[in-house]
């Protein structure tokens, strides 16, 4: 046991030694391997460093030829593209004259063209100038013929002023007016002037209606609202209009007296006042025309009746027309009613035709049979039979068909 230890001993100690020697050896020749690849990468570093100067300095010296080379050839072709450019700036240039000379040739005759034109414009207008300046007189001097026809009719608006004065004057003018608006828009079964109603009293005018009365009556108070139709203070219209509610209270109530239901009016009645002005103040007056509309007399203007007549004047051709409709409904009921009369007694003289033509076949099987009786009686007999027989035949058809 000793021994075995002794020697793992000795050969440990052998080992370590030898590992050591190795080692010592191992870094010896790595040092020297060092040494010779650093001697040998120097040797071909110098020798690379040659090479390449040699292959630059040949490579400069190419290069400097053929950079002389293509000097020599950029100078030819320099000189040779300066020639071709001036010869084509020349070309260009006598191009670029030729062209600006012909615009300016063409220029100059679109600008003749144009200053004839300017000028054959300008005559045309200086003439329809004159022509215009020459209407212009005209227009003024019918003008000035005008303006003294509106003198004239101002002097005739001033004699109706005057004349319109007087009360019986003012009573015939709304008359007037208000036959004027009712011939031309009703036809003249329609409407009476100065119509007598029962219970006394003449209204101007009545429309007619079917199974009614409508009553119309002028009235003009020009005197008492003088100040609605000349240049007036406040308060001169104010009195105006207190005196023209007073003047229209007291003349609905005389038209009051024309609304006769019973006797066969209407209900209502129209005050026809012949001044656009004095109806707006009559409508505009919230307390007037509530006591009016009270009374069942209702004010119209010009332009009011001239809508309400039109209005009428429509109802009454669909009533005319409704009218005929009726007529014609009824006239259709009676031709029906006779078209029906005659439809049964058309089915009558069938049935009776049916029944003859039943009666006629009874006949003709009983001819029959009391002929075939005759002729087995007499052959010569049936001969006058057969005779007989055949001109009866056609008779007997045509009574079959």
């Amino acid at each position: 046991m000793d021994r075995s230890e002794a020697l793992q001993k000795a050969l440990t100690e052998q080992f370590s030694s030898a590992a050591a020697d190795m080692a010592s050896r191992l870094e010896r020749t790595k040092g020297d391997l060092r040494q010779q690849v650093s001697d040998r990468l120097g040797e071909g570093f110098t020798q690379v460093r040659s090479a390449v100067e040699e292959q630059m300095k040949a490579g400069r010296q190419e290069q400097s030829e053929r950079l002389a080379e293509t000097r020599s050839e950029l100078t030819g072709a320099m000189a040779l593209t300066t020639s071709a450019l001036k010869t084509e700036f020349d070309r260009l240039n006598q191009q670029t004259a030729e062209s600006l000379e012909s615009i300016r040739e063409r220029v100059d005759a679109k600008l003749m063209a144009i200053t004839e034109q300017v000028q054959s414009k300008l005559d045309q207008n200086i003439k329809e100038g004159f022509a215009q300046f020459e209407k212009v007189q005209q227009h003024l001097r019918a003008a000035e013929e005008q303006l003294r026809q509106v003198g004239a009719i101002g002097d005739s608006i001033n004699d109706l002023n005057n004349l319109l004065k007087l009360p019986h004057l003012r009573g015939q003018f709304g008359e007037a007016s208000l036959e004027r608006l009712l011939s031309d828009f009703l036809p003249a079964h329609m409407f009476e002037m100065q119509c007598s109603v029962n219970g006394g009293g003449r209204v101007d005018a009545m429309i007619n209606f079917p199974d009614r009365r409508l009553p119309i009556d002028a009235k003009f108070p020009r005197e008492q609202v003088l100040a609605f139709f000349e240049e007036s203070t406040k308060e001169e219209l104010d009195d105006a209009r207190v005196e023209f509610v007073r003047v229209m209270k007291a003349e609905a109530k005389r038209i009051r007296a024309y609304i006769h239901p019973e006797h066969g009016t209407t209900e209502i009645a129209l005050m026809y006042l012949p001044s656009e002005t004095l109806y707006m103040e009559a409508v505009r007056n919230r307390e007037l025309a509530d006591w009016l509309n009270q009374q069942h007399v209702f004010p119209v203007s010009p332009n009011t009746l001239l809508m309400t007549l039109h209005t009428i004047s429509l109802v009454h051709k669909w009533y005319e027309v409704a009218t005929r409709f009726e007529k014609s409904r009824q006239e259709l009921a009676k031709a029906q009613k006779s078209f029906d009369h005659f439809q049964n007694q058309f089915e009558n003289v069938g049935k009776s035709l049916g029944k003859a033509q039943e009666a006629f076949d009874k006949a003709s099987t009983h001819l029959k049979t009391y002929r075939g009786r005759v002729s087995a009686l007499s052959g010569q007999e049936q001969l006058e039979l057969d005779s007989a027989g055949d001109n009866s035949l056609p008779l007997t058809d045509k009574a079959s068909a």
